[in-house]
């Protein structure tokens, strides 16, 4: 949220003046929680690794499978709230009178001083003619890849430049689309920190974003 919320502050800044003092004509954001909603729907559709499009996707599993097993979270809360369990784990020695839960929305439904949505945010800066570029490490397991692709297909984008890999190193770097507006892309092997594990190819990714370029294709 971090990036776009001040990218917000500084376009309706400059919407107010005649001569801002910052001129901004883009950003890029890393690996961030785009929409509560649809990042916790896209984190348990993880395909083919990040590597096959949603389209692609949707056209093998479609005709095979119904959907998801919904009940995997009652799963674990009956396992891990078996006597037998919690004294092998050493857990809940202290005799706590409620069981455990393996999620618990009360915190999320009442937190409301932070918008729960950057997609609003991000459509308002492209209509303003801000580039902007998300990027994903494919291997984060905290906000993943197909986390941030199932919320930025919401913005409903018409598609410019098709899913391709692009290289790094004579490498392949990651994947990327680009769009009317935004350009994803994916860092291959790294994690929720790019540029720690991964510090060449956050590198070439940022020099190209800064030069308003395409990330390369060969």
């Amino acid at each position: 949220h971090y990036v776009p919320q001040l990218a917000k502050q500084i376009y309706d800044y400059k919407q107010r003046f005649s001569r801002p003092i910052i001129n901004l004509k883009g950003f890029i954001v890393g690996n961030a929680v785009t929409d509560s909603y649809y990042d916790n729907i896209g984190t348990v559709t993880y395909w083919g690794q990040t590597k096959r499009s949603p389209s692609l996707k949707n056209t093998l599993i479609s005709p095979r499978f119904s959907g998801y097993d919904p009940c995997t979270e009652n799963y674990a809360e009956i396992y891990y709230n078996r006597p037998d369990v919690q004294k092998a784990l050493h857990a809940n020695s202290t005799g706590i009178p409620y069981k455990w839960t393996a999620c618990s929305d009360v915190l999320l439904r009442n937190w409301k001083d932070s918008e729960a949505s950057m997609l609003p945010t991000y459509k308002k800066l492209m209509a303003g003619g801000l580039r902007i570029w998300v990027f994903s490490g494919d291997t984060d397991s905290v906000v993943p890849v197909t986390a941030t692709r199932f919320s930025l297909s919401h913005l409903n984008l018409k598609i410019k430049t098709p899913w391709y890999p692009w290289y790094s190193g004579g490498q392949v770097g990651g994947w990327t689309e680009v769009y009317d507006g935004l350009t994803f892309a994916t860092v291959r092997g790294a994690g929720h920190e790019v540029p720690l594990i991964q510090p060449r190819r956050a590198f070439e990714l940022f020099q190209t974003f800064l030069s308003g370029k395409d990330l390369p294709n060969s």
